[in-house]
């Protein structure tokens, strides 16, 4: 997994496997901020911290341009409860926010994902 390269646009960072799928993470800057949106990993490259290592390179992003991350999607918000050392980088209120509270959050936007997969 290290060979991995994050490659990334204005509205994307990218991982492209050798087998021709890609997992992604959909993001948006407006203002300051770094909207977070959705990720998504094939499901044979699940498992192996691909989209920890995308989420990785938007932080270094975001930091490099002086922004502030605003977590929509569930993967985003799972990162920063496991990596509680770069919550730094959050837009109030989410840079705030206890263990407690982002797990709530968490689990709200893991339930609105899924019901928007169910009413596909």
């Amino acid at each position: 997994m290290e060979d991995l390269v994050v490659r990334y646009t204005s509205d994307v960072f990218y991982i492209r496997f050798e087998d021709g799928s890609k997992a992604y993470l959909e993001y948006k800057i407006d203002n300051d901020k770094m909207y977070l949106i959705s990720t998504y990993t094939p499901p044979q490259h699940r498992g192996k911290g691909v989209a920890k290592k995308l989420v990785d390179k938007a932080v270094e992003v975001a930091r490099e341009r002086g922004l502030k991350i605003i977590p929509i999607c569930s993967y985003s918000v799972y990162y920063f409860i496991k990596n509680k050392d770069l919550r730094e980088i959050l837009d109030e209120p989410y840079g705030k926010m206890s263990d407690e509270e982002l797990e709530r959050y968490y689990r709200e936007r893991l339930e609105e994902e899924r019901s928007k997969e169910s009413n596909k």
